[in-house]
């Protein structure tokens, strides 16, 4: 059986430049959401209604 990794490989080596830059840009935005979600899901139980973070922690967050 043909692994996922490959199959991703092959389908990339398939798309445009043009195709491949869309599809990174929907890749990436879902990857961030997916790393918001599991944060979230991680602190929800001993947040309080006062602990947020700002807009730089917010992107410091991401780039990691």
């Amino acid at each position: 059986m043909e692994s996922l990794r490959n199959k991703i490989h092959r389908l990339i080596e398939q798309l445009s430049e043009d195709e491949l830059a869309k599809t990174w840009e929907t890749v990436h935005t879902l990857r961030c959401d997916f790393q918001m979600v599991k944060a979230m899901e991680e602190v929800k139980d001993s947040q309080q209604p006062w602990d947020f973070l700002n807009y730089e922690e917010a992107i410091q967050y991401l780039e990691e």
